[in-house]
């Protein structure tokens, strides 16, 4: 980084954007008691936390400054302005040389204070949420990149009971750069597993690793059986009976499975050395099919598609960057009508394929198509939906990429664009919100409000079209910008139905 994100804590609200749009978890923010301050070193930033929930609590927000890359969103996206002077923010670009020194020792002391207790974070709060240890930091990805704040946020919200399937593409060249890995893993151990197959069978792949870990939980059901009677009644049925839709219900069960391997040490008897090798899958495990455009549109549709028709209960992210980023710019399905990309030189003839319909189609999906930068609560809301529905899910999260053509230090300004012209409408389909009488659709951006026009001359890959085929460049603009007026119509139509009452019908 030439420039580094310098905070001024009296400025600071609190909110928690700039570590959730931080593409490399390079800022962080920590909340921790009076206590833990004694051995702060001078010039350590912090300020008194707001709220009731965190009373008497202190919060820092700390850059890492040998490992931010200077893309400056973190600076983009903070809300708090000096009233006196508008140009300075809680977070305001500076030349690295004026604070490196000092936020090198600062960064060492932050690394020391505890990770707040992730059984009192608030998750649907961002301020909260945040507060939560990201377990993919640090990447070798691009400055800027729009792929890696969806895996962060991932791995912060379920990343210490994580298994991930990682199609080949940008997303396992940065998360599998050998022999180093930005995955980590907590002060207890615990952290994502990741592994990644070929390319075009990354969704059957990920499909296994729930199997297994349904076959092993299923061991285990028929090991307690077999030992119930040599071991603590209570605690085997209350380890069955395990509500674990929380954070507080995990960390119990994992209390539990651990009372139960000390109780099966004392045991002499194969079975219980079995058992106590497998309990930990007693706890919940979070699946994950990670991959780009290419994989989940293109070469790995067929097994992504027979994936979501399983019912099973794995969780598919699509970092969708419109276009087979790693390999140099191809087109993909999910290109844009109009884009020029490698393949598609006098700019794409037909239209992006839609993910999103085509996995509602099931009704039994949970499927939610997000951009981090445009709408930031909405995102965070869907992954923690998925995760938590027993079934397949797809989230479909829109990627600002180098290749699109625009400085990535604009990536937040790109995803607004996209979202507010209808080319990236938001919507959540939730097949839960059917059993309590809704519409399990709900579309959670507004009516297109800027020109598509506009958002399509802000980027080189449509903009260049202009250049060499201008009027071949009018002519797909045209036809689509009302495909996405249809397009946001269909969707306004589809969510506003009222629930299905066919069952009271046939009554």
């Amino acid at each position: 980084a030439l420039e580094l994100p310098k905070w001024d804590p009296d400025l600071c609200i609190e909110c928690g954007k700039c570590p959730f749009v931080c593409p490399h978890s390079a800022i962080r923010s920590k909340v921790f008691t009076e206590e833990a301050l004694k051995e702060a070193p001078e010039g350590f930033l912090y300020r008194a936390m707001k709220g009731k929930e965190f009373a008497g609590l202190y919060v820092a927000y700390q850059v890492a400054p040998d490992d931010c890359t200077g893309c400056g969103i973190c600076a983009d996206v903070c809300p708090a302005r000096d009233k006196s002077n508008a140009s300075h923010k809680s977070l305001d670009m500076v030349p690295k040389e004026e604070i490196l020194e000092q936020d090198r020792v600062n960064w060492a002391f932050f690394e020391k204070l505890p990770e707040y207790d992730r059984e009192k974070i608030a998750w649907p709060k961002m301020k909260s949420a945040m507060l939560g240890q990201p377990l993919f930091e640090f990447s070798g990805a691009c400055v800027g990149c729009g792929e890696t704040p969806y895996i962060r946020l991932a791995t912060q919200l379920f990343g210490d009971r994580m298994l991930i399937a990682n199609a080949t593409g940008c997303s396992s060249i940065y998360g599998g750069n050998l022999p180093t890995t930005p995955y980590t893993t907590n002060p207890e151990g615990r952290g994502p597993a990741w592994n990644n197959s070929l390319f075009e069978d990354n969704a059957e792949f990920g499909l296994g690793f729930r199997l297994a870990i349904d076959q092993h939980i299923h061991q285990c059901q028929v090991l307690l059986a077999q030992l119930g009677d040599r071991l603590d009644a209570e605690l085997v049925q209350a380890i069955l009976d395990a509500d674990q839709s929380d954070e507080a219900g995990i960390h119990e069960q994992r209390r539990r499975v651990e009372k139960l391997k000390e109780q099966l040490r004392a045991l002499d008897d194969e079975r219980a050395r079995r058992l106590a090798s497998i309990a930990d899958y007693l706890v919940r495990k979070s699946v994950w099919i990670i991959g780009g455009d290419g994989w989940a549109y293109d070469i790995g549709f067929g097994g992504l598609d027979h994936v979501l028709a399983s019912g099973k209960d794995v969780n598919l992210l699509v970092l969708d960057t419109e276009v087979y980023s790693n390999t140099g710019g191809q087109t993909s399905k999910a290109t844009p009508r109009g884009a020029v990309a490698k393949f598609s030189a006098a700019g794409k003839p037909v239209p992006k394929k839609d993910l999103g319909m085509i996995a509602m189609a099931y009704e039994n999906v949970y499927v939610a198509q997000v951009s981090s930068g445009a709408k930031d609560v909405h995102t965070l809301r869907a992954f923690m939906e998925a995760e938590s529905w027993h079934g397949p899910s797809l989230i479909i999260a829109y990627s600002p990429c180098i290749a699109h053509g625009v400085d990535l230090s604009h990536n937040l300004r790109q995803q607004n664009l996209a979202v507010n012209s209808g080319h990236w409408p938001l919507f959540r389909y939730d097949p839960r919100r059917r059993e309590q009488g809704l519409n399990p659709l709900q579309l959670d951006s507004k009516k297109p409000s800027v020109p598509l026009r506009e958002y399509y001359r802000s980027e080189t890959r449509f903009a260049m079209l202009w250049r060499s085929h201008p009027d071949e460049a009018e002519r797909l603009l045209e036809a689509e910008q009302q495909a996405v007026l249809e397009r946001y119509h269909h969707l306004e139509q589809l969510a506003s139905l009222p629930a299905d009452n066919a069952e009271e019908e046939a009554k």
